[in-house]
This record gives C-alpha cells, structure tokens and sequence, in this order.
C-alpha cells in the first residue's frame, strides 16, 4: 500500500490525507461546511493515529451526540479485528478507548458554534486519536496509559486500521439508524469500564441524548457526551 492512501472504501467517504502532525478533527471541522457528509480526514503518521469523518445528521443536536459513542465503538471493533486476539479493548466515559488496561486515545466530537438545542446541526464531525508508538504516552512511566505498538499492534499499517475504523462506523451508523439507539446502548454499557464514581449505581444511558445516567436510591446523576463547539 503506497503512502498516503487509504484501502478502498464505500464510496460515501472522500478521503483526504493530511502532512504528519495535523489535527484531523480539525481539518474535518474547516472543510465541514464546503465539502459535506462523508469527508474523512486522516494523518499517515507512525506515532499517532489521528482520523475524523464529517457526518450531517437528520436530528436535532442532542439526538446526534451518540454518534461520539458510535465512533469510540467503531475503533475498539477495528482493534479487536486487527489486533492480536484476546487483548481486551474497553471504554472509559465517554470515549477513551483502553487496551489492555492501558489508555491508549479517545473519540471525540465537534458541533457547529452556532449549533442550537433542538435544531438540526448543519453538521458534526467525530474523530479519533490513538498513541501508536513514541514519547506520547510514555510507556513503562505511566501504568494507567500504554501504546498500540506496546500491545501487539506494530504489524498493522496506519492507513488500514482508518479504513477498517471507517468502514465499523458506517456499519455503526447503519445499525443506530434502523434498528434505534437501543442497540448501541447495550453495546457501551457491556464495554463500559466501572469507574468509582459509579460504584453503587445502576447505569443506564438515555434512550435519546445518550448521556449516561447513574440511579442511586431514587435520585439519578447525568453525565452527557460532550462535543467541541468549532
């Protein structure tokens, strides 16, 4: 595979390779109103893996958060794919993505600044950022933080694991869309990692924000899914 480019993909994607070093999220945010749904930008960078794709939702604002959910999702489907088996991929709310005990980057979302509650955004864009190898995470320093290539992932080129991200979004996406938010609902609390400041609470994601929502002895706690405003 030359540099540079990405394996095929659905045609719903334009794919645009960034200079080593530059923010995908975003570039992806300053193209999103010229260049539409479909828009993925990614940087073909051995130390980090830095991608986002630009999505126009039909719902109002607050509908369209989980869509971080289904980005964070679409990776950690991309590493247990690609990854050596048995290497756990979890989630921490909302969206930092751990590799076997270790963080290793998150999924993150961006809204128009002028996005209004209630009102269908123009477009939002989600994006992903990975320590591959390198100074960054500084392994062996930090046991809470780790890098891909420290956990068996050193053969699987960059351009692939984007691609293979990509294509788990699109198939994420899909789901949601037919078959209703349950289903991605379901999937984040099994992946979910307890933190203590859930211990003794049932979780439960709300069926339209998708916030996380913890029930303590009648009372309830929200914690929504934050985005950028670019």
């Amino acid at each position: 595979m030359s540099p540079g480019v990405l394996p095929p993909l659905p045609s719903v994607f334009q794919p645009l390779s960034l200079p080593r070093g530059e923010d995908a999220l975003a570039r992806a945010v300053t193209l999103a109103p010229s260049h539409g749904a479909g828009t993925l930008t990614w940087a073909d960078d051995e130390d980090v893996l830095s991608a986002a794709v630009v999505l126009e939702p039909e719902t109002a604002l607050e509908e369209a958060r989980p869509a971080l959910l289904a980005a964070a999702h679409a990776m950690a489907d991309a590493l247990l794919v690609l990854g050596p088996p048995e290497i756990p991929v979890t989630l921490r709310w909302p969206g930092t993505l751990v590799v076997n005990d270790g963080v290793v980057g998150k999924a993150t979302m961006a809204i128009p600044a002028d996005a209004q509650p209630g009102a269908v955004p123009a477009w939002i864009a989600v994006g992903v950022h990975l320590h591959l190898r390198g100074e960054a995470a500084e392994p062996g320093h930090d046991p809470g933080r780790t890098v891909l290539f420290e956990e068996g992932f050193a053969g699987i080129p960059v351009p692939e694991l984007i691609a293979t991200w990509a294509r788990h979004l699109m198939a994420g996406l899909a789901e949601w869309q037919g078959e209703g938010f349950h289903r991605l609902a379901e999937k984040t609390l099994a992946r979910l990692e307890p933190e203590d400041w859930m211990e003794g609470a049932r979780l439960r994601l709300d069926p339209v924000t998708g916030a996380l929502l913890l029930d303590r002895e009648g009372t309830s706690t929200r914690h929504g899914l934050e985005a950028i405003a670019a």
